[in-house]
């Protein structure tokens, strides 16, 4: 077979392959790449030694079988007999599942989790997104310090394990999103720096170095990010990915990257005939992210919206710390903002930040569903110091209304991982260095954040215990009884609306119209037909829908129907859908 790699400092490249080595030739049509053939077959060890240095595995490496320090292994996508006929799902009208397969099962592996996609189907999403699944030091960890990017994490599986998961989803209906990490590699296992340009000193990261997207080299760089983008979903039938912080992808150039993989990526689905999205991570608050590249934009298909979460966490909980701030104020007021607007932000101040922030979005060309609205996702419950969910402060009732305000909102639903019925389960920071000082590193470095918030060292779980990891995992026993099992229900019932009513899935932003009382807590919004009353208030509620024929949906708990006043009485801490022609 043809080995290549691009290592354009080196003075010699040598394969080392099972049965020995062989010098790799320059490529003379392709500045900086080594050529050469070896014989070699699905899951052959190999790697490439740099001018006599370390044999290091390739960058293009599609399987790790001993982890990212270990040699690579060939893997022959050819061999995998797909079972199903799979013409794609896009993103309009979709509700994402956010799945972390380390902790979606005690077993932590892909082939676990897929046993395991009845319940989505059972729920009515239609898409799962897996978070990282590229290698990383030891077993367990979140996946966002993974190195290899065109492989798959060999404890989950590895690559047939994906494909089979993958397969499965698509045979019971599901799409699957993929979250792919661009900005950053993980800081032990990455070698790319030996073999090239990789990074750059030009722009920093909070992670170090950025990503070479435009210094010298970067034209083979971006080769290689898209290629790996495009890897997922061609060798693995994937349907999106999510794009991790995408803000940070520094890029100085007249044809942004972003711009390039959107269209490398409309370019595929043109070619495999089916629907491929990206979702981009971004708190900038930029329409220029979701604006098609015909329009001067970069071309992407939606992104995740935070302030939708943050006005919402802060009108369900009174949090105001770090950026909650800015949506604590006046927080019913927030929530209608972005309801109706999509941001918050969008010009406006941000004292978190200390400078205005955003800029408006145009309601009449961007569809909601281009923005993803969530009540938690593994960011905002993990990175609370100890991985605190909803469920841990809110009761069932609240639960609920935030349920309902997710699912019935202009924007694609996202659920993460056991909201659906109330996980009495943290979901905390863990990591397996196996480098004692990183490992070191990285426990000190969390407490002390922490400990800046008020926190006790104690109090913060310790990353690299095994007991964190294992408090994560969810408990598939808790479905079963109350109050989880009611939660469920609500969630299967409210998604099957948003299935069913063309108005809760309807593109038009302007056309959603909020009123509230932030004195007697409660907020009613209206897209089409379809109306919305929550009470987050302790005690009852009148909520003015208006008088007309009135059908309830759905509703937490009984309701009758407006009176003569045109007034809805809505029980505390309980919510209503309702259709009213």
């Amino acid at each position: 077979m043809q080995f290549e790699v691009w290592a354009p400092q080196a003075d010699r490249v040598t394969l080392h392959c099972e049965g020995g080595t062989r010098a790799l030739a320059r490529d003379p049509a392709r500045g900086g790449w080594w050529t050469g053939e070896a014989e070699a077959g699905d899951g052959a060890r190999y790697g490439f030694a740099l001018d006599d240095g370390p044999v290091l595995p390739d960058p293009r490496s599609r399987r790790q079988p001993d982890g990212p320090d270990g040699l690579s292994a060939v893997v022959d996508h050819e061999r995998y007999a797909w079972r199903a006929s799979w013409a794609g799902r896009g993103l309009p009208g979709a509700v994402l599942y956010e799945l972390h397969v380390g902790t979606y099962t005690r077993e932590g592996t892909l082939d676990a989790a897929a046993a395991r996609l009845d319940h989505l189907v059972e729920l009515g999403v239609t898409h799962v997104e897996l978070m990282p699944l590229c290698p990383f030091p030891g077993r367990h960890g979140w996946g966002y310090e993974g190195v290899s990017l065109w492989a798959v994490h060999e404890p989950y599986g590895g690559p047939e394990a994906l494909k089979r998961f993958v397969d499965r989803a698509h045979e019971l209906g599901l799409g699957v999103v993929l979250d792919v990490v661009h900005n950053h590699l993980g800081p032990t296992g990455n070698h790319l720096p030996r073999f090239g340009p990789y990074f750059t000193d030009t722009h920093t990261t909070p992670w170090g170095s950025a990503v070479n997207l435009d210094a010298p080299g970067s034209d083979e760089v971006r080769a290689f990010l898209v290629g790996s983008a495009l890897a997922w979903l061609r060798d693995y039938r994937i349907d999106g990915l999510r794009l991790d912080a995408v803000h940070t992808l520094y890029d100085t150039r007249a044809y942004h990257f972003l711009e390039e993989l959107s269209a490398a990526v409309d370019g595929l689905a043109e070619e495999v005939g089916r629907p491929l999205f990206l979702i981009a991570e971004s708190d900038m608050n930029n329409p220029r992210f979701i604006t098609p590249r015909a329009e001067n934009g970069l071309g992407l298909h939606a992104q995740w919206n935070d302030d939708f979460h943050h006005a919402l966490h802060t009108t369900l909980t009174g949090e105001s710390q770090g950026y909650y701030a800015d949506f604590a104020r006046d927080p019913f007021a927030a929530l209608a903002k972005t309801l109706t607007g999509g941001w918050f932000h969008d010009g406006t101040y941000s004292s978190f930040r200390g400078r205005c922030h955003g800029r408006p979005l145009d309601r009449a060309r961007v569809a909601g569903h281009r923005l993803l609205g969530y009540s938690q996702t593994h960011d905002q419950v993990g990175n609370r110091a100890q991985g605190d969910r909803l469920s841990a402060h809110l009761s069932p009732g609240l639960l609920a209304c935030a349920a309902a305000l997710t699912l019935t909102a202009p924007f694609t639903p996202m659920l993460f991982m056991g909201e659906e019925w109330a996980a009495g389960t943290p979901w905390q920071f863990f990591t397996d260095h196996t480098d004692p000082e990183l490992a070191e590193a990285v426990r000190q470095g969390r407490r002390r954040e922490f400990a800046a918030h008020g926190w006790a060292e104690e109090d913060v779980p310790d990353p690299q215990d095994p007991a964190t990891r294992e408090r994560s995992c969810l408990d598939w026993s808790e479905p079963e009884r109350e109050p989880h099992a009611r939660v469920l229900a609500w969630y299967r019932q409210l998604i099957a609306l948003r299935h069913a009513q063309p108005d809760l899935t309807d593109p038009d932003l302007a056309d959603t119209k909020v009123a509230y009382d932030e004195g007697a807590r409660w907020l009613a919004f209206r897209r089409g037909d379809v109306r919305v009353a929550v009470n987050l208030g302790k005690e009852p509620a009148a909520i003015p829908l208006g008088t007309g024929r009135v059908e309830v949906l759905a509703a937490w708990d009984p309701v009758g129907t407006p009176g003569s006043d045109g007034l809805l009485q809505v029980p505390g801490e309980s919510c209503v859908v309702l259709t009213q022609p």
